[in-house]
């Protein structure tokens, strides 16, 4: 029996005839809208659109998801009281994709309109960043002013933002999130990267995704010249991890009262694998590694002579570009090695500060893969804020899409905060009094000088390091740019110029009384250091010598009791030779 008939049976092509026929009758119009319906479904699921769950839930939105340690005072105390937090958030419906709300945020963003007033900033090696203020006073009574400035005394509270990847003061989220806090009676300041926000670089050192030099110099700068204004930090993207990390490189020592991570990435490592995945994230990375190539072009000079310029010419993706510059610069042996050590969520757990963080779920950027759940619950100080859907620094709400819900959140958690008595206060810690680093012992002495009469004395460099703090106080004043004045070019180079000379003099003044000090020192007790770490340890814990001693007589003890049993035998053998005959 044939069980797959042959086409060429007389039945089966009038079958088929028939069934060509029949499609032949429908217009072409059906054939184009079924065409559509398949491309929209398509479309919708690549763009991970949810317009119509949205629509099937009559537009509540979905509600924010809270992590956090039950034992928690600064969830009981101050996001117990945020009604934002404990609110929905409702997307936009024309921008019901994490895709349409990034790339609109982008590209138009409806931010503000308003100025900053610029300071420029000069850190210790040379390099310059731009510091945006946007002031309180400034956007009062609706009106943008410029004739106020802040006292020493001044208690309003301080906001620094730190942006995100490639990102500046202009960028649309930031306006948003800096004229909100404004209106809102606070005064803010953009910390800029190096090199962006319209500043050349003036040194060869470089930000990167875990440089927290720039950030603990600013905000060290920022408390020593407002010591009564609380001190508070937001930070967007790659700036939230820089500033997580900082919180926990520095923990109780910051001098922040309380702080936010809107987007982090978290684990850098998990989030470059994530980029890589899929067709759309693919084009998320090529859209960074753009930016981060016209970044480049701005200080060719530099890159050429510190990278690799024609690997980052023909860099395809941010792993490139790490791998071509970032590595190069930062002195990182590979592209893993620097996420691994750049990463903030190894250093989630130190945090002492009050942390908001707040990411979408669909963010197609940072992926909620990298979260890292359980050490924000496992930290008092951290309250993680998860809403369902937002993109990547987007949130966009209302049906004109003109406000930013993490923004209204931000300014609610940082009001209670500030009227709460849970602010972070700044704890310094005195270092130990026997340390055995060996930068230490070289940088600090003593050395040992041997007089004419025999006499020995211990002879440091207390008076260089004396000469040297002045300096640094004299490059310190070289920060206090009035803020009331944009500065021009011609003045940064003159501060350019004096904190080199600042910095030049100190080197050669601690130089110059260095090699005096070794000419000095015509003898030098090799054992001292020992000596005196010994010294120090038996005035710290003189059990602890005891104890050593004991140990390093039990485990001895076996090798000299041979050696004795040794040597008394010989003497028995030598006063009484008959005695084994």
């Amino acid at each position: 029996m044939d069980l797959f008939p042959s086409f060429d049976d007389e039945p089966s092509l009038n079958a088929y005839n028939h069934l060509f026929n029949a499609l032949s009758l429908i217009p072409i119009s059906h054939y184009l809208l079924a065409l559509s319906i398949l491309c929209a479904i398509f479309l919708y699921n690549f763009f991970e659109f949810h317009f119509l769950h949205d629509l099937l839930t009559g537009f509540r939105g979905s509600p924010v998801v809270l992590t956090y340690n039950h034992s928690s005072h600064i969830y009981n105390a101050v996001v117990s009281n945020c009604r934002i937090l404990h609110g929905r958030y409702l997307a936009t419906p024309w921008l019901s994709s994490p895709h349409f709300q990034t790339v609109f945020l982008n590209f138009f963003g409806n931010p503000p309109a308003f100025s900053y007033r610029r300071q420029l900033f000069h850190a210790a090696d040379g390099g310059t960043m731009a510091l945006d203020w946007l002031l309180s006073s400034d956007v009062s009574e609706g009106a943008f002013q410029m004739n106020n400035s802040i006292s020493k005394d001044d208690t309003t509270p301080l906001v620094v933002i730190i942006p995100g990847l490639t990102s500046d003061s202009a960028s649309p989220y930031l306006k948003h999130v800096a004229f909100s806090m404004a209106k809102c009676g606070w005064n803010v300041v953009v910390s800029n990267h190096r090199g962006l926000g319209g500043i050349s670089i003036t040194s060869d050192c470089f930000y990167n995704a875990g440089w927290t030099e720039d950030v603990r110099v600013v905000i060290d700068y920022l408390h020593d010249k407002y010591p009564k204004a609380p001190l508070f930090a937001i930070g967007t993207s790659i700036g939230a991890n820089i500033l997580v990390k900082y919180l926990g490189e520095d923990g109780e020592k910051v001098p922040v009262a309380g702080a936010v991570a809107i987007c982090s990435p978290w684990d850098l490592l998990i989030g470059d694998r994530f980029i890589c995945r899929r067709l759309v994230q693919k084009l998320y990375d090529r859209a960074l590694t753009i930016g981060l190539q016209g970044y480049a072009k701005l200080h060719e000079p530099r890159y050429t002579r510190l990278a690799n310029w024609e690997g980052i010419k023909k860099s395809r993706s941010i792993r490139d570009f790490d791998n071509f510059a970032t590595c190069l610069v930062g002195k990182f042996e590979t592209v893993d090695t620097y996420y691994r050590r750049c990463s903030s969520s190894s250093y989630v757990g130190n945090v002492s500060v009050p942390l908001l963080c707040i990411s979408a779920l669909d963010d197609p950027v940072c992926t909620r893969e990298a979260i890292p759940w359980d050490e924000c619950r496992a930290n008092k100080n951290i309250v993680l804020a998860t809403t369902k859907h937002g993109g990547h620094l987007a949130f966009f709400e209302g049906i004109m899409a003109s406000r930013l819900w993490w923004v209204r959140a931000v300014g609610e958690f940082l009001a209670v905060l500030h009227s709460s008595p849970y602010m972070h206060v700044q704890k310094k810690i005195e270092n130990p009094g026997c340390t055995l680093s060996l930068g230490t012992s070289i940088d600090q002495g003593p050395y040992v000088n041997v007089a004419e009469d025999g006499m020995v004395a211990a002879a440091g460099n207390e008076h260089a390091s004396d000469n040297h703090m002045e300096d640094l106080t004299k490059l310190d004043k070289i920060h206090n740019v009035n803020s009331d004045k944009l500065v021009p070019e011609t003045e940064q180079d003159e501060h350019e110029t004096e904190t080199k000379s600042v910095i030049e003099h100190s080197t050669v003044q601690v130089s110059k009384q260095s090699k005096e000090d070794i000419k000095d020192a015509k003898s030098i007790d090799v054992i001292s250091p020992v000596r005196r770490c010994l010294n120090q340890l038996c005035r710290q814990n003189s059990r602890s010598t005891w104890l050593l001693c004991c140990i390093a007589i039990a485990t001895s003890w076996p090798l000299v009791g041979s050696a004795l049993r040794l040597l008394f035998g010989k003497k028995k053998l030598r006063r009484y030779p008959n005695a084994g005959r």
